[in-house]
């Protein structure tokens, strides 16, 4: 399960600020629904999870974007 909060991480990266709040939400909802876990410290076992996760996703993603806008800089429009 690890590889999909990282890839959901990837995916919206740019979004983090809103992305990593809903998906924290979904994934707890989703542990405890699929599996047999009582509420509070699986609760936020899965949620500490999920943010970690998702951090390491989104970290990526802008360190991978850094890098690109480093390498391909935008041009001035006041220059010939």
């Amino acid at each position: 399960m690890i590889p999909t909060l990282l890839l959901v991480g990837l995916a919206f990266g740019q979004w983090w600020r809103i992305a990593v709040p809903i998906t924290t939400v979904v994934w707890v909802v989703a542990v405890l629904v699929t599996t047999e876990a009582t509420m509070a410290d699986d609760a936020l076992a899965a949620a500490g999870q999920a943010v970690a996760n998702l951090a390491v996703g989104v970290l990526i993603f802008q360190a991978g974007r850094f890098m690109f806008l480093r390498m391909f800089p935008r041009r001035s429009d006041t220059g010939f």
